[in-house]
């Protein structure tokens, strides 16, 4: 089962996330981005697994969010993630950095279940993609946020309108970002969040039309 895949080769996991990290220039990890990375998204998502299996619906929903990002920043997938995101884009780093992050674990688990001739499930793979695309989105949602802090608090924005669809127009361009490098579905959580920015743009340029 991947849940016990993922509790034994835990150490090995984040080890060698660590070192696929290591690989792109600029991008050391921090106390706190170990902390909120990789290590807590494992531990997230061993709980989820074990969830899943027990047949605890509710609990696994708190845990990771629904599929297409149903109550995603209210799990506790999404709040380690938010948080992630959050600190990424304080220290300058890329969106594409945010998603890389969480793509690098795919491909380790990937690369280690070969190794160690342990096979993943259908069901089991669907509860990982499901996490990771969660995950994803709250933390790019987190980091477009933190970036649009950081334009208004220095007086780069004028007007509200204008505020308002500069970061709804950043979040759309974060989310398509992560759909692409990601190889994420739009019928995902990442999806959802490009689709309801793009909806907020058009609701601000009618409402402006209007006036």
């Amino acid at each position: 089962m991947l849940s016990d895949f993922v509790s034994e080769h835990r150490d090995e996991l984040i080890v060698r996330c660590a070192a696929m990290v290591a690989l792109r220039p600029h991008r050391d990890a921090t106390p706190d981005q170990l902390r909120n990375g990789i290590p807590l998204f494992l531990r997230q998502l061993h709980q989820t697994l074990l969830a899943d299996q027990g047949g605890r619906a509710l609990e696994s929903l708190r845990l990771s969010g629904g599929p297409g990002g149903e109550h995603s920043e209210l799990s506790e997938i999404g709040s380690g993630a938010s948080e992630h995101g959050r600190q990424l884009s304080i220290l300058g780093y890329t969106v594409d950095q945010v998603v890389h992050d969480y793509g690098d674990l795919c491909q380790v688990i990937t690369e280690v279940a070969i190794e160690m001739d342990a096979s993943i499930r259908v069901h089991e793979f669907s509860t990982l993609n499901r996490c990771l695309d969660n995950a994803i989105a709250v933390a790019v949602a987190a980091f477009s946020k933190e970036r649009d802090a950081d334009d208004l608090s220095a007086g780069v924005l004028g007007a509200a309108e204008c505020h308002e669809l500069k970061n709804c127009l950043a979040t759309a361009s974060y989310a398509a970002r992560a759909l692409e490098i990601g190889n994420l579905p739009m019928s995902g959580a990442t999806g959802s969040i490009l689709k309801k920015s793009l909806a907020a743009m058009r609701r601000s340029l009618d409402g402006n039309d209007a006036g």
